[in-house]
């Protein structure tokens, strides 16, 4: 009986397949594949871009005219002025992308007295870029008002260059150039800035930025302020 059980179709044993095989895709068709995945891609990111800058630029616009009325202590109007060949001038060169040169800010009274000139500029920090502006008054050659724009300075530490008022307010009427002192050390000098404590990098950096942007801007606002008297 088991015999003939045997002589069957085999006694019930399954005989293994063999493995399909794969296709091989072709190298050229995967970087055909990468590239169009790429290039859709990078149209997306263009695309994107370019339908967020008008507003992205609408709100920077919004925020530099804020600082603007901030350090200058509400002026009644101001004119924008260009840096160009070592001056200032009110019109750009003819030709030249007027968003793309350094400006400065002129504000004026209600009686049409300049008050002073708005100032940005920008250094290294402890960790980030700090972005600023300040108002400045070259009659009296002291800053009228300080406002940080951006930093990432340390959070609770760093960042008190932008959040603590107290800290902010001591620029508003400091003769320059400034200098900063720990509180310890103050004498009550005119030009004297108390540092944050533990966060002496940050409070130089803003410092520094103040003086080396009048360093530089000084001699042309005097210059100015001479030709238009």
């Amino acid at each position: 009986m088991s015999g003939a059980a045997g002589n069957g179709s085999g006694g019930g044993r399954v005989l293994p397949q063999a493995p399909a095989q794969r296709e091989e895709v072709p190298a050229w068709r995967l970087l055909v594949t990468l590239g169009s995945a790429g290039a859709i891609a990078g149209l997306l990111l263009v695309f994107v871009y370019q339908a967020t800058q008008p507003a992205i630029q609408a709100y920077k616009a919004m925020v530099l005219r804020q600082a603007v009325q901030e350090v200058l202590k509400g002026p009644e109007r101001w004119d924008t002025l260009y840096v160009v060949d070592g001056g200032l001038t009110l019109e750009p060169p003819a030709g030249a992308d007027a968003a793309g040169l350094e400006m400065v800010f002129l504000g004026y009274r209600e009686d049409g007295e300049p008050i002073g000139f708005a100032i940005t500029g920008a250094e290294f920090g402890f960790q980030d870029i700090i972005e600023l502006i300040f108002g400045y008054d070259p009659a009296t050659r002291t800053v009228i008002g300080m406002k940080v724009l951006s930093n990432k300075e340390t959070p609770g530490l760093g960042d008190k260059i932008e959040k603590d008022s107290a800290f902010v307010a001591e620029f508003d009427g400091s003769q320059v150039p400034l200098a900063g002192v720990k509180a310890q050390r103050a004498t009550g000098a005119a030009n004297e800035v108390d540092m944050i404590t533990g966060a002496t990098i940050s409070s130089r950096a803003v410092i520094g930025i103040i003086n080396h942007r009048l360093e530089r801007l000084g001699p042309m606002i005097e210059a100015y302020l001479e030709e238009a008297t």
